[in-house]
């Protein structure tokens, strides 16, 4: 078996040259409608897929970071009072203008990122939708006329926090960036996005088409730069009304606890060890290609990545055939070649993490099924230096085994054979994780049973990995709290406030006050 790659010698070039044209002043914290220049550490950007620099810029440091937030408290003001009519129409002008930019969008997260084109495309498209469908929700979010007891007409209105920090990952820079700026800008809010130091670009972009369809100065703000720093500090300053946080299970508890800490409440979106779950009675290709999109789109950077194969004996030895065949079909090559399906690791330090784990996957008694070998025209040609891990499938994966439980968050996936339904239940339900699952079977009240059984956010049947902003989305466990799309989130962005009018004048409060 071996995997097929196309290689050409242009990401790093493309990748500065698309920074340069787009961002000619460079790089830095977007703020007020403009790219402002740090005072701190300096940041360089590589390309994954080369491992060349092709972009630098300086952290904005704490005091870089109180001035975002103070811009966006102006912000927060200006785009609150804004008529909710008004604020629709300019919401459908910032879905129109990523629609029309989207080929531009597509081209610079590919570039600076390294995923592949034919899925960057499709983001970019997507975070079109997002600002499409909470425009529609702008104007709609009503209180409730309450019944109480005595003279009173009671109502309650739902009030923007007022500032809104999302912290949002490398895997999706621009796909995570609009999937929580899009809901609290609808509800009224300002919104700071620190996107991760790795993979700024594409945000700062974002931002500044937002910025040119209508949203008012402060509204939209990037703080691009380091955890430690502009991370720490969003976190903590008390005028920032909620954070909402994408990344790992460590990370998103400290912020959490930093935000507890000034009196902010979080929304969490962490990790995930799903499990994909095949029974004898499925469509054996269907799934077997279902296997394929949930762990390997995206080079299986995704925390729903579908990273846990288990299968049912009788079909067991066929069906990991059937996989590690379809895998070694996968190409590997630049990304902006429409043609590659699997890019490179998007961060180094995690490109060291990947490999570690399928070491200790295969210590632990895995066997590797796949080919670990990249192909000779990928590591001979300027590809060669980048982030490259090929799709990885162990078999043999048991409870034991540390991929078991660990999440790997690259191409990477672990099988194994369970006799009964209740076995696979037990195993898939047996991680602190719960963000997503999905069942194989031709059984339909099989598949409700298992659906219903396995906790999880999110749950597929005879599917894998489709989602859509207008469908809830979030975890259990120590996958997160708190749902990041939906209509239901536009609750996790407003306040309730409940107002009471007396309908005829009252009686005095205490005897000696009656005239």
């Amino acid at each position: 078996m071996s995997t097929r790659s196309m290689s050409t010698a242009t990401t790093a070039f493309s990748a500065r040259a698309a920074v340069d044209a787009v961002f000619p002043q460079g790089l830095g914290t977007f703020l007020d409608g403009h790219i402002v220049t740090g005072s701190g550490e300096d940041i360089t950007l590589t390309a994954a897929a080369t491992g060349e620099a092709f972009a630098s810029f300086s952290d904005p440091a704490s005091e870089g970071a109180r001035a975002v937030v103070a811009s966006a408290v102006r912000g927060a003001t200006a785009w609150g009072a804004t008529d909710a009519f008004e604020r629709a129409v300019i919401l459908r002008n910032v879905s129109r203008s990523i629609a029309e930019h989207a080929e531009e969008l597509a081209l610079l997260e590919s570039t600076t990122t390294g995923k592949p084109l034919r899925d960057t495309r499709a983001e970019a498209a997507k975070v079109a939708e997002m600002f499409g469908y909470y425009a529609g929700w702008a104007d709609k979010l009503t209180g409730q006329t309450i019944p109480v007891p005595g003279d009173w007409h009671t109502y309650t209105e739902r009030v923007p926090w007022g500032v809104v920090v999302a912290i949002t990952p490398w895997n999706a820079p621009l796909f995570t960036a609009g999937w929580n700026a899009a809901a609290p800008l609808a509800a009224g809010n300002a919104v700071v996005v620190k996107p991760s130091e790795f993979t700024p670009v594409s945000t700062l972009r974002l931002a500044e088409l937002a910025h040119q369809a209508g949203l008012p100065d402060g509204a939209f703000n990037v703080a691009a730069g380091l955890g430690a720093t502009v991370g720490a500090a969003l976190t903590s300053d008390p005028r920032v009304g909620k954070v909402s946080f994408i990344g790992s299970v460590a990370t998103g508890r400290r912020v959490a606890v930093a935000a507890a800490e000034a009196g902010i409440p979080t929304v969490l979106e962490l990790g995930g060890k799903s499990a994909n779950i095949v029974f004898a009675d499925a469509d054996l290709d269907r799934a077997a290609d279902g296997a394929i999109a949930a762990v390997f789109s995206g080079a299986g950077q995704s925390c729903v990545a579908g990273s846990r194969l288990l299968i049912e004996r009788g079909i067991h030895a066929e069906f990991v055939e059937r996989v590690a065949e379809r895998a070694a079909r996968l190409r590997l090559g630049d990304p902006l070649d429409p043609a590659t399906e699997v890019g490179p690791i998007i961060a180094a330090p995690q490109f060291a993490t990947v490999a570690s784990l399928i070491e200790a996957g295969i210590k632990d008694g895995g066997r590797l099924v796949t080919d670990a070998q990249l192909p000779a025209d990928l590591t001979s040609s300027a590809l060669a230096g980048g982030h490259w891990v090929m799709p990885t499938l162990l078999d043999g994966v048991t409870p034991a085994n540390r991929l078991e439980t660990t999440e790997v968050f690259g191409p990477v996936v672990g099988a194994d054979a369970f006799d009964t339904e209740a076995e696979a239940i037990e195993r898939a339900n047996g991680t602190a994780f719960g963000l997503a699952g999905a069942v194989w079977t031709g059984d339909v009240s099989r598949a409700h049973h298992v659906a219903r059984s396995v906790k999880a956010g999110t749950f597929w049947v005879n599917a894998y990995k489709t989602i859509h902003v207008a469908v809830p989305f979030g975890g259990f466990g120590d996958s997160g709290h708190g749902r990041s799309s939906g209509p239901g989130v536009l609750d996790e962005y407003t306040q309730t406030k409940a107002v009471w009018v007396p309908t005829r004048a009252a009686g005095a409060p205490f005897p000696s006050l009656s005239y």
